[in-house]
């Protein structure tokens, strides 16, 4: 439970986890919620799952931490480092979900937000919503895993500019980049985002699994290892019940029931 709203920052909604990762108007990263999300994304079973709906709880996705905490802390190093720390263990298992993961991203997705928007495996915004780096801003380097996913998404090149550069990033052009999956109108965001999140988790959430892992692997193997483990991959699904269901429905000419 969140220390700054009094609410629990995961909830359940059917097959889908709900983790609220921000709070306010502003969508200050919410550091006492971090702990609650993490460990339900540990414990996280596809059983029960089947996506993970990642959301604020304002008209903003997340802008960071709280800079003002930041500036008044006794021992700068030990504190930064200790809140990316923190940060950086919710974002291990998101990445690394079982099911795939959804973000509704209203607003601004700066800092940290960023780097939790990027961390997903698909983004929803609006014809308002923006993002950008904002760690220069206040002479910082990004946390969150920036580095990492955003040249793997758009590119080293680019990805070069709009950090060096801290650049804001409209709703246009992070569709355009793949940055965000859709843009729906502002008032729309929320309730698009769960409905995308309900549609993978009513899929088949083993098969979308191991998808997640093929693409996760696949920059640090050739083709030939990443051919013999698509192999290994489709013929575990085909032996499995999604694939018996998918096979049947197909055959009866009918829409499949993974759940």
């Amino acid at each position: 439970m969140s220390a700054a709203t009094g609410a629990a920052a995961v909830t359940r909604d059917g097959r889908v986890l709900r983790c609220r990762v921000s709070t306010g108007r502003h969508g200050t990263l919410d550091g006492p919620a971090m702990a609650e999300v993490t460990e339900a994304l540990l414990a996280l079973d596809p059983a029960e799952t089947g996506a993970v709906l990642v959301h604020g709880d304002g008209e903003n996705f997340c802008t960071g931490g709280d800079v003002r905490a930041f500036a008044g802390a006794e021992d700068r190093y030990a504190y930064v480092h200790g809140l990316a720390d923190t940060f950086h263990s919710m974002l291990r298992p998101l990445a690394a979900s079982p099911v795939p993961t959804v973000a509704a991203v209203p607003g601004w997705a700066a800092g940290a937000g960023m780097s939790i928007a990027l961390a997903c495996d698909l983004a929803v915004g609006g014809t308002s919503t923006r993002m950008r780096p904002a760690y220069p801003g206040i002479g910082f380097s990004p946390d969150g895993g920036m580095t990492w996913t955003l040249p793997r998404l758009i590119g080293a090149a680019r990805a070069r500019r709009v950090l060096l550069t801290d650049e804001v990033l409209e709703a246009e052009t992070l569709a355009e980049l793949g940055l965000l999956a859709s843009v729906v109108d502002d008032d729309r965001v929320a309730d698009e985002a769960a409905a995308v999140a309900h549609r993978l988790a009513q899929g088949p959430t083993a098969a979308l699994g191991r998808i997640r892992g093929l693409l996760s692997v696949t920059w640090d193997r050739g083709l030939d290892e990443q051919l013999a483990a698509e192999a290994d991959s489709i013929a575990t699904c085909a032996a499995g019940p999604e694939g018996a269901e998918g096979l049947a429905a197909f055959g009866e000419k009918r829409r499949p029931q993974f759940h």
